[in-house]
């Protein structure tokens, strides 16, 4: 005979008591949608720097069913920034991505930005672990939805002129 489980500590109790994460995507925004992404991920690069440019280049060719374009990218000692252009294709939606109650979506993430950074960021780690060099990437990555040319221009410039801004940095230390 099975006895029903009364005992609170189930997933759901535990899911409504822990606290909650900050969102830190654009809620109704849909990732996967025809668009500019300004992404910035940190970690500590160590000798890993060629390989992170290597398979950030190779990112559009393993990843042609989404039609995505590279643009500027730099990878510093402390964080990676790139920008990325999802063009149109039979995943996403047309430019502007919102979706009427639609959007972020709780679950499996396939054919948009998570996606796509996730196995970056996996295939930057397998190499690390197979040549036994320490290395972890933050678990999290910050991204910006590009909205117009001056905002493109003005992270664009950002980037570009990162290493020559790294004196300044608060994490710099020579």
């Amino acid at each position: 005979m099975h006895k029903k489980n009364n005992n609170p500590l189930n997933l759901k109790w535990i899911m409504k008591k822990l606290p909650q994460r900050k969102i830190i995507r654009w809620q109704g925004y849909d990732y996967s949608g025809a668009g500019m992404y300004f992404i910035t991920i940190c970690t500590h690069l160590n000798t890993l720097g060629k390989y992170v440019v290597q398979k950030w280049l190779e990112t559009p060719a393993i990843r042609t069913d989404i039609n995505i374009t590279l643009d500027e990218f730099v990878v510093m000692t402390n964080h990676f920034h790139g920008i990325l252009v999802f063009g149109q294709n039979r995943f996403n939606i047309p430019a502007g991505g919102h979706i009427a109650g639609g959007g972020n979506k709780f679950g499996p993430q396939s054919k948009n930005l998570a996606a796509v950074i996730r196995g970056f960021k996996g295939s930057v780690t397998s190499y690390a672990r197979d040549h036994q060099i320490p290395f972890g990437w933050q678990s999290r990555y910050h991204d910006h939805v590009i909205r117009n040319h001056v905002e493109y221009e003005r992270i664009a410039q950002y980037i570009i002129n990162n290493p020559l801004n790294w004196h300044d940095d608060v994490f710099h230390t020579p």
